[in-house]
């Protein structure tokens, strides 16, 4: 049995840390951001999905909310200084069309209206932009995505950090654990679903309510586990290959890295251990250094088990994975969670030695 496929992996880098080398990067990708605004950032090709609304994108995941929101973070730690004030550009992305014509994600944190509010509220709070914010959040409590990105985890989040009363939220997702201890998505296609990754499923709702009780049982229930290495699938009830293209997932998204990123303080330290075990062992992603499915995305499992352990190891591997996604930039591919603005926030966290994905 492996618990990797090979193929989606790269060898990784043999450039050794260079923190400097880092710090230019990161300001050559800010510098490069900058200079490609034009009433927003255009959407790279790997994005330019059939049913997008425009070709200048607008939501925290791949549009210009979540290129801001990066460029403040960065900002504020001291690491770039800006030269624009992006505050009317967000003011018109929170009252445009949402960035996918198929699907209704006006209050998605990830995809919607929601985020780039919440992204505004941090740059510019106002009583207006606080009110509509909390409408959304309100009327997302109990919606039946049950994850992170478009569902009520996702916007439980954004309500604690903006101070609106999330109860009614919290008590609604956590009726809908089912008895296993799972939640079923519903909305992600024509049949629900029960993932246990980060972006969609179990680890995203977790990390929403807390400590709910039996999450190291649970994820023990579904790990598959060989020789001290520990994976999920993506989806609970099936096989690591029960994917499309039939490789194994090891990403933030779907796979031992999301979880142990998300929620490895919950995790028993063995299931921790080997999922961080196995995302090293398996390598930096092909896909390329951004958050979602990238190097970059893995790259916080290390991170966190270094908080976890206080082991240098782990913070040797960050920093490692960090010099493979400085290799990795696609300096053109503006988005937080697929593209460079994502990798930079990684790159400042491995200078940091800690830090934790921009959730929400």
């Amino acid at each position: 049995m492996t618990l990797f496929s090979p193929e989606s992996h790269e060898p990784l880098t043999s450039t050794a840390w260079d923190a400097d080398s880092v710090r230019f990067a990161i300001a050559r990708v800010v510098a490069d951001v900058e200079a490609a605004f034009d009433s927003g950032w255009p959407v790279h090709a790997a994005d330019d999905y059939e049913f997008l609304t425009t070709k200048r994108l607008r939501s925290v995941y791949l549009g210009g909310a979540g290129v801001v929101d990066a460029l403040h973070r960065l900002a504020r730690r001291g690491f770039v200084d800006l030269s624009r004030d992006y505050v009317s550009y967000l003011e018109e992305c929170a009252v445009a069309p949402m960035d996918f014509s198929d699907s209704d994600d006006t209050r998605s944190l990830s995809f919607g209206e929601t985020g780039i509010r919440l992204v505004l509220q941090r740059l510019a709070p106002s009583t207006a932009n606080h009110s509509r914010l909390a409408e959304l959040i309100d009327a997302n409590a109990n919606d039946e995505h049950c994850e992170l990105m478009s569902g009520s985890a996702g916007t439980i989040l954004a309500g604690r950090e903006a101070g609106v009363d999330v109860t009614t939220s919290v008590e609604w997702l956590r009726s809908q654990r089912d008895g296993d201890g799972l939640w079923t998505q519903r909305g992600l296609g024509e049949t629900p679903l029960r993932f246990l990754g980060a972006a969609h499923g179990f680890a995203g709702c977790v990390l929403a309510l807390g400590d709910v009780g039996g999450v190291s049982d649970t994820l023990r229930r579904h790990a598959v586990e060989e020789d001290g290495l520990v994976n999920w699938p993506g989806v609970a009830g099936s096989t690591l290959l029960d994917n499309s293209d039939k490789r194994i997932r090891v990403q933030w998204c779907h796979g031992a890295p999301g979880i142990v990123a998300t929620i490895g303080p919950l995790l028993d330290e063995d299931l921790a251990l080997g999922g961080g075990e196995l995302t090293w062992r398996a390598g930096p992603l092909e896909k390329g250094g951004g958050l979602c499915h990238g190097t970059a995305g893995n790259g916080y499992a290390f991170l966190a088990l270094f908080d976890r352990t206080g082991d240098e190891l782990w913070l040797t591997r960050a920093r490692a994975f960090a010099m493979h996604a400085l290799e990795q930039l696609q300096y053109q591919r503006y988005s937080l969670w697929t593209g460079c603005l994502g990798t930079a926030l990684y790159l400042a966290d491995s200078i940091d030695g800690g830090g934790a994905l921009p959730i929400p």
